[in-house]
């Protein structure tokens, strides 16, 4: 086999610790020996021992002399990993092929020098689109300590996202949905506004699909939320967060109720215009190890990320439906004209059920 597809290997079976990792980046190792698979592991939670040593340590023979494929730079998300090296050199491994290199500007390329001077041939980029897909949330936070946003947007054709009276169920496929669900679970967060919890009484659960549930942040400036609200109520793993603004500070009673129920309360600055300052939020969130956030709205949310270029992509499912009128995709965006309009390039796009999906990213 080709060294490709042995790093696509690896790529799937990094791909089975989505959901279960973070902080740590998705890792698959696989040891080769005679053009045959000896050993292969991948990183199941984030305080395993590094896939590549348990790769190693698991082959079927000696692995002197052979091949090992990772889909990262080896032992490079922690300084405390160069212990990790020095195992690889021991085993007598010959040559290491990576997908990606670690992007983080203070551990990136180490590795990779301390292995050629071991004396271990080492080719780099293979597949390194794929492998640098795989990890972007956990390349984004390493390198800026703030999480990878995913603005999910479900809309009819005419970009509509409820009808007058507030009502979005459903404007996709049960087939959307259920990726929805698949989403939340390979998020470390999902964030919606108070407004979309009061008109959806949303659980924000992961059910249509095997997969943890991800931390529910709400974002509700004049702590307005219920403490009888189902999110609340329900709050069984305690993973509820609600951001509010400073000024709430002084609402010792309701905050204490909140809190007894497992909430965990953020405070945050204003900007001038009154909105919390989301750039302030997603660097507290970023303190708490959350790596990644799916933004799922309501168009009042989905505009201020838009406007202040928080987002780094942007999912977009059409349902096949036209309203005409009710609550457009966002919600207090205003561009004077089409000359100055946002503009965007399509990562790419899928049919899921009798939906479209659409993947957006910044020009």
């Amino acid at each position: 086999m080709l060294d490709e597809s042995y790093i696509q290997i690896a790529l799937e079976l990094a791909k089975k610790g989505k959901g279960k990792v973070s902080p740590k980046p998705l890792v698959g190792s696989l040891v080769v020996k005679n053009d045959k698979i000896i050993g292969a592991s991948y990183r199941n939670s984030p305080d395993e021992v590094s896939p590549e040593i348990l790769a190693i340590e698991g082959t079927k023979e000696n692995p002197e002399g052979s091949t090992l494929y990772t889909n990262l730079e080896p032992c490079s998300s922690s300084q405390k990993d160069f212990n990790c090296l020095d195992r690889i050199i021991a085993s007598k491994i010959s040559r290491i092929v990576i997908g990606s290199v670690n992007t983080n500007p203070s551990s990136g390329g180490n590795s990779i020098k301390k292995l050629k001077r071991a004396g271990i041939e080492v080719i780099t980029g293979m597949l390194e689109k794929e492998c640098y897909e795989l990890n972007k949330f956990y390349f984004k936070y390493s390198n800026s300590s703030i999480p990878y946003v995913t603005l999910k947007m479900a809309t009819t054709i005419d970009g509509k996202i409820a009808d007058k009276s507030g009502n979005s169920k459903w404007i996709t496929s049960v087939e959307s949905r259920s990726m929805n669900h698949q989403l939340r679970s390979e998020h470390d967060a999902v964030l919606i506004g108070y407004n979309t919890v009061k008109k959806d009484n949303p659980q924000l659960t992961v059910r249509l699909v095997e997969g943890r549930n991800p931390k529910r942040i709400i974002l509700d400036s004049e702590l307005k939320l219920s403490h009888h609200s189902d999110l609340i109520q329900k709050n069984y793993d305690r993973n509820l967060i609600v951001v509010t603004s400073k000024k709430n500070k002084t609402r010792k009673k309701k905050i204490a109720k909140f809190e007894a129920s497992g909430v965990e309360i953020i405070f945050a600055p204003h900007k001038k215009n009154d909105d919390l300052d989301l750039t302030a939020i997603l660097k507290k969130l970023g303190e708490k190890n959350i790596t990644s956030l799916l933004v799922e709205g309501g168009g009042k949310v989905f505009s201020n990320f838009i406007s202040e270029k928080l987002e780094d992509e942007i999912l977009i499912f059409v349902g096949p439906k036209i309203l005409g009128n009710g609550y457009s995709l966002t919600n207090g965006f205003d561009v004077k004209s089409l000359s100055k309009a946002l503009k965007y390039y399509i990562k790419d796009y899928d049919k899921v059920g009798d939906d479209l999906l659409i993947r957006l990213i910044r020009r």
